[in-house]
């Protein structure tokens, strides 16, 4: 079956950074498009990065030019690396597939906790 670990987060100042991995297992994971979404307390999931199978990547505007995503086909995780990190970066972030199709089943995530 799919599994989904995340792992990296933490507590960090303001300004600071991190890097997150998700390994995945039980997909062929170099076909698909990979994406990083968070939830904060009391909001909606929301999609931070995303790449394809190409490398090609996406980003909304609230993290573009702070975070990278990237990924090692051969290892099949992908990875997050956040700069510049603010206290609205606050959140559980998790990996999934991004754009149509359903979701694998969530991972537990890992908790990134940004202080001012």
């Amino acid at each position: 079956q799919v599994q989904l670990v995340e792992s990296g987060g933490g507590l960090v100042q303001a300004g600071g950074s991190l890097r997150l991995s998700c390994a995945a297992s039980g997909i062929i994971f170099s076909f698909k498009t990979m994406g990083w979404y968070r939830q904060a307390p009391g909001k909606q999931r929301e999609l931070v990065a995303a790449i394809t199978s190409g490398g090609s990547t996406n980003y909304p505007e609230s993290v573009k030019g702070r975070f990278t995503i990237s990924r090692d086909n051969a290892k099949s995780t992908v990875y997050l690396q956040m700069n510049s990190l603010k206290p609205e970066d606050t959140a559980v972030y998790y990996c999934n597939r991004a754009g149509p199709g359903t979701y694998y089943p969530w991972g537990q995530g890992t908790q990134v906790t940004v202080s001012s």
